[in-house]
Formats: C-alpha cells, sequence, structure tokens
C-alpha cells in the first residue's frame, strides 16, 4: 500500500457535472481529491482486507443471532424497548439488507492484519464516488495514460447493489427517502435509486417529512399511498425515538436497512465482538465505559459513543495525554473504549479504509484521509488502484 501523487485533471469537473457528482465540494474545500491516489497490491486486497470483512461480516451475523434473544444485549446498545420485538422479527424473517461498510485501521501488508475501527451497517454515505466516480476517474486514467496500463480497482459494487436490490424479493416498488437538503445525503439516495430502477424495481423519491402514518398503522407517501417498501438514508436510533418508532414493528412496510441493522450500527458491538472472540486479529480490544475491564487498556485508548456520525464526540488518548476530540452532539446512550491504533500516515495525512459488503460479501474499497487523527466529514476521498 502506497500513496502515488499526480496531477489532477483539469477538467474533472465537467467530469464529474455530467456523471451527476454535485456534492464533490464543501465549503469551497475539495471532497473529492484526485491529486493523489493509493496502490494496492492484490494480495493486499484479497488477503489483508477482502478475506477480513469477509470474517468480520460472519462474526457481527452470530452476534445478531444472540443479541435478538437476549435483552441485556439490546439493552448495552441502547436500543428502546419499545424496539426490541421489531428487531428481533426483522432478524427472524431474515429481511436482506443491502449494504453496509467496516471502517478499519489498515496501513498495507507490513503494518500487520488490518483491524476493526466500526461498522458503517445502517446509513454509510462515500456510496457513489466509491462505486461510480472512482471507477470512471480510473477509465479515464487509463485512457490519458495518467495510469499506467492493466491498473485495476477493487470495486464490483455498482453492479452488485443492483443484484442485490433484484435478488431481495422487494414488492416492485422501493420508495427512498432522507434530508432532501443534505447533498450528501440526497446524492448517495438518487444513486441507490438508479440501482433499484436498473434492478427492475420503481424508485419514487419522498422527502422524509412527508412521510405519515395511517390510523391503522401504515407508513404513507405524501400522497397518503401505503410504502410497501422503503430505503430510508435515517438512521435507526433516530427512527426508533421519533413518534412513529413504535409503529414498525407492525406495519407492513419493509425497511432497507431492516431494523437488525441497528445491532451493527452501534459502537457497543465493538465490546460485543471482543467478548465473543477476544484476541481476533481483526478485533481491537474494547469494552462499555461502565465495565471496569475497560482497565485493561491502560492509558491509551479511543472513547467513543455509542451512537455518533462523522468522527462526532470521539476522543482519542496515548499514555495518558489527550490527542485530540472532536466535538459534537451525541453521547447521552453512553460510551465504548476501544484500543488505540492510529490510522497510518501518508504524506502527512491520516488515510482511513473503507470496505464495502453488499449483501454478505466484500465489493470493494474506499479511502478517505485527512490531517486530523479522527476521521470527520472533512476527510477527503482519494481513489484507489490495485496495481501489483
Amino acid at each position: 500500500m502506497r500513496r502515488v501523487s499526480l496531477p489532477e485533471r483539469p477538467d474533472w469537473r465537467d467530469h464529474a457535472a455530467r456523471a451527476g457528482f454535485t456534492f464533490h465540494t464543501f465549503d469551497d474545500e475539495p471532497y473529492w481529491d484526485e491529486s493523489a491516489y493509493y496502490a494496492f497490491t492484490l494480495a493486499e486486497i484479497e488477503d489483508d482486507i477482502e478475506a477480513p470483512t469477509r470474517e468480520l461480516h460472519a462474526l457481527c451475523l452470530a452476534f445478531v443471532e444472540r443479541a435478538v434473544t437476549d435483552g441485556a444485549i439490546l439493552a448495552s446498545l441502547a436500543i428502546p424497548e419499545l424496539a426490541w420485538d421489531a428487531v428481533a422479527d426483522s432478524f427472524r424473517r431474515r429481511d436482506p439488507s443491502l449494504y453496509g461498510r467496516m471502517d478499519l485501521r489498515y496501513g498495507g501488508a507490513g503494518s500487520g492484519p488490518a483491524k476493526l475501527l466500526e461498522y458503517n451497517a445502517d446509513t454509510p454515505t462515500a456510496l457513489y464516488e466509491s462505486a461510480v466516480f472512482q471507477w470512471l476517474w480510473l477509465e479515464d486514467g487509463l485512457a490519458r495514460g495518467i495510469l499506467p496500463a492493466g491498473t485495476d480497482q477493487f470495486n464490483a459494487l455498482h453492479e452488485r447493489l443492483i443484484a442485490r436490490l433484484a435478488a431481495m424479493g422487494l414488492p416492485g416498488a422501493l420508495a427512498f427517502t432522507c434530508y432532501p437538503d443534505a447533498p450528501e445525503d440526497r446524492g448517495t439516495v438518487a444513486y441507490l435509486q438508479d440501482c433499484a430502477v436498473q434492478a427492475g424495481l420503481a424508485a419514487p423519491f419522498v422527502p422524509l417529512e412527508a412521510i405519515g402514518l395511517s390510523e391503522d398503522g401504515r407508513f404513507l407517501d405524501g400522497g397518503g399511498r401505503p410504502l410497501a417498501a422503503l430505503f430510508k438514508l435515517y438512521p435507526w436510533e433516530w427512527m426508533f425515538g421519533d413518534a412513529f418508532g413504535a409503529a414498525v414493528g407492525s406495519a407492513p412496510t419493509r425497511f432497507v436497512e431492516p431494523p437488525w441493522k441497528a445491532v451493527l450500527s452501534n459502537k457497543g458491538l465493538l465490546a460485543h465482538l471482543w467478548a465473543m472472540a477476544p484476541g481476533h486479529p481483526n478485533l481491537l480490544p474494547a469494552y462499555f465505559e461502565a465495565d471496569p475491564a475497560k482497565a485493561a487498556l491502560g492509558k491509551s485508548f479511543v472513547r467513543k459513543p455509542l451512537v455518533s456520525r462523522e468522527g462526532a464526540n470521539i476522543l482519542l488518548v496515548r499514555d495518558g495525554v489527550l490527542l485530540e476530540r472532536d466535538a459534537g452532539p451525541y453521547g447521552r446512550e453512553g460510551f465504548v473504549r476501544q484500543a488505540l491504533a492510529e490510522l497510518p500516515v501518508f504524506a502527512g495525512r491520516h488515510a482511513l479504509v473503507g470496505s464495502w459488503i453488499v449483501g454478505d460479501e466484500p465489493a470493494g474499497l474506499c479511502l478517505r484521509e485527512g490531517l486530523s487523527r479522527i476521521t470527520t466529514d472533512r476527510a477527503r476521498f482519494v481513489p484507489h488502484v490495485i496495481d501489483g
């Protein structure tokens, strides 16, 4: 694994406009950054990232199997009791999931095994740029001779998303919702709508604020029509706390992601996985904040809220000294502590590897990098290749 600098294409913004990539810049700062790329060997991808991702996902599913029968586990994750049946029933029915992203600490073949930092299992973004725009960058770079002939990319996301949507047994229409004024969320949802259409589904967009609930407990679109299936880029912990949260379990609407994904999108998962598989080479020691066993971490650790977004409210401590912290509104549900595994630094930037899962299989890769040790919404998306 190495970081390779190269000149950005002078017309890449024109390419982005034609491809519908409208959120490549935030507050006049680039989010998409093609002034460099990360290069991996095929062995690094297959052995160090893809295989551990598959194994970790299987371990996660085994944990969900246990969690849905144990109220104490669900309570430890701050999932409200009113949602327990909905979570458990959705897993017992094997309601299918669409996708997720594991964030890994990995610095190349000589840096030790990839370590799971968290599992964005419910509402991960960075999907369109992973699936489409970095692939278009690769194709254009090869055509222009910017990239060496034979350069490849770990990226089967687009095809697998379409195939997964077609195979999920949805009722012919899948509505999509998010906050329409959030550019990254709306861009992610628009891309998934396109995938759904290619999978043969009707895929209308319904603004989040337009969704209603009928007197008999059915979720409705803005026109009062029942929603048979709904993809929501809206976290389960928020939905369970809403006025409509209690209706999720009894409503006939099929949700994507299903309620059982709330178990995996919670950073309490990290403590439970470590308890299930202590010493696993791809896990870091992790404990709930209230667990006296956290003393095993010593004076170097990361403190994370059970639920948070974009690095908010994360705190890093090394040898008892505060390294970095990020502010935010999260934390009232509780915290976990995880062993400190600082991100590798390339050209002064801290690099995070995101490993995508579609269905139950690894499907692609994304890289985020930034000057901060904590990956926030200011971290830039940098493309990757396989060249060895």
